[in-house]
């Protein structure tokens, strides 16, 4: 381990090269923080011996480069977007008289486990269970809810308006 001289030498030396580095690399400014809190990490867990600062300067280069590939590699990475990308993208809007809209005026018990049958496909064990509730109850709450829906609806009227 390194001692607080030793570590405020790197950190005054490299960081900005580290965060700047990274920076181009991900380009995402909390990433680039994370790299460098990385590299300093490894840097203070496990001190190398150089021959001169040109040697320890291409060496934190290396050690950022290879961390920063490890993030872009990485399978969450590729399966996750930043919010920037999706902040122009407005949430669909509603149409007022939709099924859904139909389904969030039922009471909260029937609401839920329809929700989670139709739009979410569970199977009604599996709705037991996240619930805490038995099968034979989210059958009684379905078939209660469904009634509900088909009072709101108009009945029998309401297909023939589609």
């Amino acid at each position: 381990m390194m001692d607080r001289s030793q570590a405020e030498y790197l950190a005054d030396t490299y960081a900005d090269l580290i965060l700047r580095l990274s920076y181009t690399y991900l380009k995402n400014t909390h990433d680039a923080q994370d790299i460098c809190q990385t590299v300093f990490v490894r840097l203070l867990t496990h001190p190398v011996q150089f021959d001169s600062s040109v040697h320890e300067k291409a060496y934190i280069i290396r050690m950022t480069i290879n961390a920063c590939k490890d993030i872009l590699k990485s399978p969450w990475r590729k399966k996750t977007c930043g919010l920037d990308v999706v902040a122009d993208i407005p949430a669909p809007e509603q149409a007022e008289h939709s099924l859904l809209s139909f389904v969030q005026n039922l009471p909260i018990r029937y609401r839920t486990v329809i929700y989670l049958y139709y739009y979410e496909e569970y199977s009604t064990q599996e709705i037991g269970q996240l619930l805490g509730i038995s099968t034979a109850a989210v059958h009684t709450r379905l078939s209660r809810g469904r009634t509900l829906l088909k009072k709101q609806l108009g009945g029998d009227d309401y297909a023939q308006r589609i």
